[in-house]
């Protein structure tokens, strides 16, 4: 009995930990070819994960065929707000090298190649 007491207070404190992670909400991402997207971050197992909820154009809101996509794929948290993993550049469907930052209501995303020595980067801003 003791024993399942210490571990539903660890199961409860983890929770915490989860859902106190500063990079959960919905993100505005800046446009790229034209278009950009609200991103929903979530925990997907020990990382983030970014799913595509709504894009927008020119025109306003329309029906990608990215919507529903992970965009941002297995961000495993490093501390102080720093990310690593992969993240899905839709323009050219290509998966990178992933790094995240977050401070505040701002996320800079950077997807690298050649090991991290190239790399282009965007600023989200927080919607949600």
């Amino acid at each position: 009995m003791k024993f399942a007491l210490v571990a539903f207070a660890a199961a409860l404190a983890l929770a915490g930990t989860a859902a106190a992670d500063p990079a959960l909400g919905i993100w505005q991402t800046e446009p790229d070819d034209g278009a950009f997207a609200f991103v929903e971050l979530e925990m997907c197992g020990e990382a983030v994960c970014g799913t595509i909820r709504r894009t927008f154009n020119d025109d306003g809101e329309y029906e990608s065929e990215n919507i529903g996509r992970q965009i941002v794929i297995d961000m495993v948290p490093q501390g102080d707000g720093r990310y690593e993993g992969r993240v899905w550049r839709p323009a050219n469907d290509r998966v990178y090298i992933g790094r995240m930052t977050v401070e505040g209501d701002a996320l800079a995303l950077r997807g690298c190649v050649v090991g991290g020595l190239i790399c282009a980067r965007q600023d989200w801003l927080r919607i949600q």
